[in-house]
């Protein structure tokens, strides 16, 4: 797999259902878990299958994106392995922005061919799953295939977000709408026993796909004017072309907006989650920081997923993750919650002199009530903060948060003093 394939994972756009979380980072490197960046997510899936050449595309906010991976990725110096960054640049030939998925990958061609390989794999930089590629490419071998579309089975409900498609008795993919509206029962898949007594009855595209070297060079010539593969190319390409349906019954989730993140990450709490962290074979990469154990006093714990650094003295935590550095004052309930913690530690000085000053710390203080919520890095929320997200709520975006779905997003960096009520 290593020399036959090049993973390429795009980075996205502006990411704006996502918001505020992505104000000031791209989507790939939104905090996921606690401890991790969505774009670990692909990297590791990759580095698990044999596949250890990537090029991550960029664009919007990539600061924190490029730091992480430059900080993240380190491989052997006899090794050929590589995670790099191809950030959306001016050239001769092309003056404008990525317009679309495909544009992305045609306008950043001329590096990726410069490497050997024979099939390129593309992936989404904002998707929550654990796959094996190399089943993928080698049913993609077998096939004879020219463009291989990772596929799930899908629910009525679910089919009009995606692309969905049909395919024939060997998996050769006939047709494909995008998200359709109406004349779902026309593309009704016959999806196994077992996805068909869920209701999932319909075939969606994933937005993970594998072509074949030379042809994605030829498809993406032939027409300029073509800027999506979802939209554009794939649909043009089922006319014309061996498109391969990969079937995938795993768990996969798509993290296109608050609520949908929101889900994904409580569900990490489950007794037995969907996504399982603690699976040897599935091992998630991420940047190796050394820090402390966290550290819990008198708090009662439920549900809930601790990272490293934690200094937790709340009265009780339930249903929540806590990423890394979270600290909760006394006497303080967090439930149904995200925090992701901190970038970095207050000293004892930088604590007595913010104390001293009235100021809030960096954290969650004393006396809080925190509930369907998630609280954005290097947030300082004070003594005595009511935060209650519900459906009581409206959306709403305002200067330090966010409402969506019921949802309180306080936004990065936000300072809610003492006895703030939302």
């Amino acid at each position: 797999m290593t020399d036959k394939v090049l993973g390429v994972i795009l980075g996205g756009g502006q990411g704006s259902r996502l918001s505020p979380l992505t104000q000031t980072r791209s989507k790939p490197a939104v905090p996921i878990a606690g401890k991790y960046r969505l774009v670990d997510i692909p990297i590791s899936n990759c580095l698990n299958s044999g596949i250890h050449r990537m090029f991550v595309l960029t664009q919007f906010n990539s600061a924190s994106l490029n730091k992480h991976i430059k900080n993240t990725y380190h491989f052997s110096h006899f090794s050929t392995a590589f995670v790099d960054i191809l950030a959306a640049e001016q050239t001769v030939q092309n003056a404008g922005w990525f317009q679309g998925t495909a544009d992305a990958v045609r306008q950043c061609m001329h590096h990726i061919v410069s490497h050997e390989f024979d099939y390129i794999l593309i992936l989404s930089g904002d998707q929550l799953y654990q796959m094996d590629f190399k089943d993928m490419i080698e049913k993609h071998i077998e096939a004879n295939a020219e463009i291989t579309i990772a596929t799930i089975p899908v629910t009525g409900k679910d089919a009009t977000d995606f692309g969905i498609l049909k395919a024939d008795e060997e998996n050769m993919i006939t047709s494909f709408i995008e998200k359709p509206k109406t004349g779902l029962e026309d593309w009704v898949s016959d999806t196994g026993p077992e996805m068909q007594g869920e209701g999932r009855n319909f075939l969606a595209s994933m937005g993970i796909y594998v072509f074949n070297r030379e042809y994605l060079i030829n498809i993406l010539n032939e027409n300029e004017e073509e800027k999506d593969f979802g939209k554009e190319i794939l649909p043009r390409a089922i006319e014309q072309s061996r498109v391969l349906s990969y079937q995938y019954e795993g768990y996969w989730t798509d993290i296109g907006n608050i609520s949908s993140f929101f889900e994904a990450n409580l569900g990490l709490t489950d007794e037995i989650p969907k996504f399982n962290m603690f699976d040897s074979n599935h091992t998630i990469f991420t940047r190796a920081r050394m820090l402390p154990p966290s550290k819990i006093s008198g708090t009662t714990l439920e549900k809930t997923i601790i990272a490293e650094g934690c200094i937790v003295q709340a009265s009780r935590v339930e249903h929540a993750v806590l990423g890394i550095r979270a600290r909760i004052g006394k006497h303080t309930v967090v439930t149904n919650s995200y925090i992701m913690g901190s970038d970095r530690y207050q000293t004892l000085e930088e604590i007595q002199s913010e104390t001293d000053k009235g100021n809030s710390l960096i954290g969650i203080g004393d006396r809080c009530y925190i509930n369907n919520a998630i609280i954005d890095k290097n947030c300082r929320i004070g003594n005595d903060v009511k935060i209650n997200g519900g459906s009581h709520l409206e959306d709403g975006d305002f200067e330090l948060y966010a409402v969506k779905d019921g949802i309180v997003v306080i936004k990065k960096g936000a300072v809610l003093p003492s006895g703030t009520v939302i």
